[in-house]
Order: structure tokens, then C-alpha cells, then sequence
């Protein structure tokens, strides 16, 4: 084709247009029809747009989970937490072990490509984590003592080599096969000019922004400021190949307003300016059964969402707070907590009570329930509020009131703790709270203090000294749904491995420590016996459930997941027929993107 001058400077006009219109329609004018609104994962302006970093703010595109965030960037495979299964992705059907279980083989789709339109290889895959390890990225560090090398083999065959122990046998398995489906392939070739631009500097190499980034996922960004962020779907997607979902997903945009808080977001949720909720919308129900809105949950009835994760009280006993290494009375706190309360006032109703789903330290899901042998544990599980038999538990122990003040001393010395969570963290607040009654209710002086959350982490996560005063119950989370729960889990929660850390953000913050219980959690990852698995995780419910190291007060769901059917209709919803099941995690995270091809419009 000829270029006159006319015709260059018609295309510099319509070039500088498109530039100048791209903010005016991020801000005012998308599409509705072509645009699905988020609410809940972004928080604050995006900082930048690096794979390698976690310091981006940057929710809805980046983030490496047990179900890792897809939009933008990809894993080789996929976790459905509904069935426990991955599923892939950028991979060639299932992955393999060898016979020993000290190599993990997989390939890579053919048809899979970067946005730039150049081929996504096992090289890709390989100089990922060779730079995870050569920069010391979060990646790198939480993988390298379970991973010792991974190559492409070929164009297409990525091999996993596990890091050994002294008996020839991989150090972890579990946590090697987790890193397909919660860590992201990264360009090779970008990577290489992220290195150049920041001359090898580890730190410069993480505080980049990456706004050039190269990506293999269906969405990219398309606008971001300090009230919205805006990704455009690449119509040039991979993943439109047959060899995996064989069209394009739906909405053409994914934007999240950002809000200044809760209460904002459900005025927007209400008004239908927003599509899918992550976030606590209290006494959700009420919005179509009072409001008569087309609002909806995963599941029509309390809970209203699928329980994931397990918030827990843990005691301290690290030596600092008087008594509660005593069992009488970490029980008898645990048994005498009114948790159907928290259940109803703290979470409304949006967890399953512990009748529905009896303690142990499963999820409520499916698979998990299955672990372990309910009966053979039953004596052990407590529902709550049992004021009389806290009391008898106490008075039993020689644990009673001797001096007439109404409070139960232990060696003659008043049982006193201060209960606590961070500030501004209103279910955890409403949750502690009611330990604290349940304390005055069996005669121990139990106080709520609620420290800003920039204290109380760094006070919680110091493994390497005693915790201080006011710290004598407290609450954490715990992990989700993924590829290596419940063992994740329940090493968080009960592992000895983590005191004394001086850096401690994995659990057990506590210090509780159980040779026994640590010599299941190492064996765990080693079996592959159905049968004995089970036998080893009702042991180590059965060791939870008699020394009462922590305590879980709700079952969370791992997002909150509500919709509006006023623009889009189709969301994944309990029995909705979908095979596998599409999870409720806002159509962005592990198989739950699967969604975002289903949607239709309300209004065509």
C-alpha cells in the first residue's frame, strides 16, 4: 500500500483519537452490554502489573493461590475446589509422575500463545522458575526446598524434578504437584527485558511495574486509576482453540470500581452498578427476599456460600499467658462459646453451623468431609454454648472460685485473659466478643482489646519470642480450599515447624507443639494408600480435638460470591449442571473462570 502525507496524517489523527478516548469510555462510557462490574477484590489503586512481585495491588489480575487469579496470567492447570480435581490449562492433559515420585512430567497445548501473538513454550515454563530462584522472588522462596530444578525437555515437555531427602525420596510431593496449578508461566522473552531494563537488580526487578508485559491470558489491561480498574478481553486469545474452551469469554471488559468501603459496595451491588460481590454483604438474604432485587448467592439457603476456610481463636501457649496450658480450661473456654451467636450475628448466618458440619479441621466441602472417620471422633466434637458443662469440666480440675470475687483461680491465681483481633475487622470483632461473654458466663475474666492491624501483625507473626501481654487469645485465618488441603491446613494449624520463626505468616502461631502430630504431617505427603490416609488424618483430628491448641469459631467461604441478574444472568449457582461444577469464586479464580464463558445477557 502507497502512503501519501494525507494518508499519514489521517492515521496520526485517528491514532491520537483512540489514545484520548481510551480513559474517557474506562471512566464513563463502557459499554453495559459488553462489561461485567466487579466489587470486593480491589482495594486502592493498582501499583503495578509484575508477575514476579507481590506488591502489586493488583487483585483481580495477579494472584498466586491454591486457586491462582486467570484473567491475565496462567497456570498450567486449573483447581476446582468444588471436586478436588485440576484440570488444564496451558498443559496438554494430565501431568505424570515417575514410578519413584521424584519427577513430574507435562506438556504444553499447542495452540497456546502469548498475547504478542509468539508461542508459549516448556522454555517459558523452565526460565520462570529459573528466575524465581536466580532473583529470590516469593515464588522462589516458598518453593525451592520442595523443587530442585525445572527444564524443558523439549519444545512441548516440562519435567518437575523434586528436591530430594537423604532417602532418595522427594521432600514433599503435595506441594511439588501444587506448583502447576497455583504458580504462573511468565514470557521468557519479556522476562529477559525486564532483566535488561533493571541490570539484574533483584529489587528493581520486583518494584517494576511491567506496564510492557507480555501475557498468555484472555484479558489485559485496558485503564487503571485511583477509581477503576478496566481489562479488555484480547480477542486474539489462545484459549479459543478447541483444544480448550473453544470461544472466547463473554464480556468483553472486566472492571472493579474501587470503593471506599463495605457499605459502598452493596449500595452499588443494590443499585445493579455491580455484577459479582466479593465481599461480606451483611444479612445478604435480605436483598431479594425484603429488597425483591434479582440478587442471588451460590446457594439459595444459609450458608449461602461454600465454607472454605476455618477463622480459629488460638491460646497462647507459649508461656506467657498463666493457665492456659492447662487443658481444663482451654476446653472449657472452647465448649462454653456460643457460636451459633457468631454465626448468626458476626457472619449473618453466612457459615454452617457446627451441627451442620461437626468440627474437626476439615472444610465443609465434600471432598474433605471425606478424609476422616466422622464416628470415631463424634465423642470428641462440641457444637458450643455447654455453659454447665464448661463448669463441671472446671470444677472437676479443682479450677473454682475460692475467694468469693466470681472469678476461678488455678492455684490460687485469678484465670485472667484478654481476647483479641485486629480493629475495623468487624466479624472477627462481633466473633470475639462473644468469647469474651462466654468467659464471664464460667467464671474467667475474659477481656476484648482490638489493636490496629499494623500491631497486631507484627506481634502475631514473631514466632521467636513468648507473645506479650493482651495476646492470649487471638484470631487468625487458615488456609482455603486447594491442590494440598486439608494436609496444608492442618500443618498450619498444629506444626511445630514454625516456632521460633522470626517471620512467622504460615500458623500455629500459638506454639503448639505434639511430636506425634508432627510425625503425621511429614509422613502425609509420602502416602498414597486412600485407606491410610484417612486413618492419619482422623488421628490428627482426634490429637486437635483432645488438646484444643486453637479453635475455630465460623467456616468462611473462600470468596463471597453474590450476584446481580439485572444486566448478566447464567452465574454458577449449586446443581446448575455444569460439568465439572464451576466453583463460586467471581469467575476469576482456578476452574471457577470457567464462568465467564457461560454468561448471557439479560436483555440481548
Amino acid at each position: 500500500m502507497k502512503f501519501t502525507r494525507f494518508t499519514i496524517v489521517t492515521l496520526l489523527l485517528v491514532t491520537l483519537m483512540a489514545v484520548a478516548v481510551v480513559p474517557s469510555i474506562a471512566q464513563d462510557t463502557l459499554p453495559r452490554n459488553e462489561t461485567l462490574y466487579f466489587n470486593g477484590q480491589q482495594w486502592g489503586p493498582v501499583v503495578g502489573w509484575n508477575p514476579y512481585s507481590n506488591n502489586n495491588n493488583n487483585a483481580m489480575a495477579i494472584a498466586q493461590q491454591d486457586n491462582a487469579r486467570v484473567i491475565m496470567f496462567e497456570t498450567p492447570y486449573l483447581y476446582n475446589m468444588l471436586d478436588g480435581q485440576v484440570y488444564p490449562l496451558l498443559a496438554d492433559g494430565p501431568f505424570a509422575w515417575n514410578d519413584a515420585r521424584t519427577e513430574l512430567t507435562f506438556k504444553i497445548k499447542p495452540a497456546a500463545h502469548w498475547n504478542d501473538g509468539t508461542p508459549l513454550t516448556a522454555e517459558d515454563v523452565a526460565y520462570t522458575w529459573a528466575t524465581h530462584v536466580k532473583y529470590n522472588t516469593p515464588v522462589g522462596a516458598a518453593n525451592l526446598d520442595y523443587i530442585e530444578d525445572i527444564v524443558a525437555v523439549d519444545e512441548s515437555t516440562v519435567v518437575i524434578k523434586a528436591k530430594l531427602n537423604d532417602a532418595g525420596a522427594a521432600v514433599n510431593p503435595l506441594l511439588v504437584q501444587a506448583y502447576v496449578s497455583t504458580n504462573y508461566v511468565i514470557s521468557k522473552a519479556w522476562t529477559q527485558t525486564l532483566e535488561e531494563r533493571v541490570a539484574g537488580d533483584p529489587v528493581a526487578l520486583l518494584a517494576d511495574t511491567a506496564e510492557d508485559v507480555i501475557y498468555s491470558g484472555p484479558y489485559g489491561k485496558f485503564f487503571a486509576d485511583d477509581s477503576k480498574v478496566v481489562y479488555v478481553r484480547d480477542d486474539n486469545y489462545w484459549g479459543q482453540d478447541a483444544s480448550m474452551w473453544g470461544k472466547l469469554p463473554v464480556p468483553k471488559y472486566l472492571a472493579h470500581t474501587i470503593f471506599k468501603d463495605n457499605a459502598a459496595g452493596t449500595t452499588a451491588l443494590k443499585a445493579g452498578e455491580v455484577d459479582v460481590s466479593q465481599q461480606f454483604n451483611s444479612n445478604v438474604q435480605d436483598l431479594w427476599l425484603v429488597d425483591n432485587l434479582p440478587i442471588s448467592t451460590y446457594l439459595p439457603e444459609a450458608p449461602y456460600g461454600i465454607g472454605a476456610s476455618l477463622p480459629t481463636a488460638f491460646f497462647n501457649l507459649t508461656g506467657s499467658s498463666y493457665g492456659l496450658d492447662n487443658l481444663a480450661v482451654r476446653k472449657a473456654i472452647a465448649i462454653a462459646v456460643d457460636y451459633p451467636t457468631i454465626i448468626a450475628n458476626a457472619m449473618t448466618n453466612q457459615s454452617a453451623t457446627f451441627d451442620q458440619v461437626p468440627r474437626s479441621l476439615m472444610n465443609p466441602t465434600a471432598g474433605e468431609q471425606a478424609l476422616y472417620d466422622h464416628a470415631a471422633v463424634a465423642d470428641l466434637q462440641w457444637a458450643g454454648n455447654d455453659i454447665e458443662g464448661a463448669k463441671a469440666l472446671l470444677d472437676e480440675a479443682g479450677i473454682v472460685d475460692t475467694d468469693g470475687d466470681g472469678w476461678r483461680e488455678l492455684d490460687g491465681q485469678k484465670l485472667s485473659y484478654v481476647a483479641t483481633c485486629p480493629n475495623g475487622w468487624s466479624d472477627w470483632q462481633a466473633a470475639i466478643e462473644v468469647v469474651a461473654a462466654a468467659g464471664k458466663e464460667i467464671g474467667i475474666d475474659i477481656t476484648s482489646n482490638f489493636p490496629e492491624w499494623s500491631v497486631y501483625q507484627t506481634v502475631v507473626t514473631k514466632s521467636d519470642a513468648p507473645l506479650p501481654e493482651g495476646y492470649d487469645i487471638f484470631m487468625m485465618w487458615s488456609d482455603g480450599a486447594g491442590p494440598t488441603q486439608p494436609w496444608s491446613r492442618i500443618r498450619k494449624l498444629m506444626s511445630s515447624e514454625f516456632i521460633g520463626m522470626p517471620s512467622n505468616w504460615n500458623g500455629n502461631w500459638g506454639g503448639y507443639s505434639n511430636p506425634d502430630a508432627d510425625a503425621l504431617i511429614q509422613a502425609i505427603p509420602q502416602e498414597t494408600d486412600a485407606a491410610k490416609l484417612k486413618e492419619m488424618y482422623t488421628e490428627l483430628v482426634r490429637i486437635y480435638l483432645t488438646d484444643i491448641p486453637s479453635f475455630t469459631l465460623m467456616y468462611r467461604p473462600q470468596s463471597f460470591h453474590t450476584v446481580n441478574e439485572s444486566v448478566w444472568t447464567n452465574f454458577p449457582f449449586d446443581g446448575d449442571g455444569t460439568n465439572p461444577p464451576v466453583p463460586p469464586l467471581n469467575l476469576t479464580d482456578g476452574w471457577s473462570i470457567a464462568g465467564l464463558y457461560n454468561l448471557e445477557l439479560v436483555n440481548p
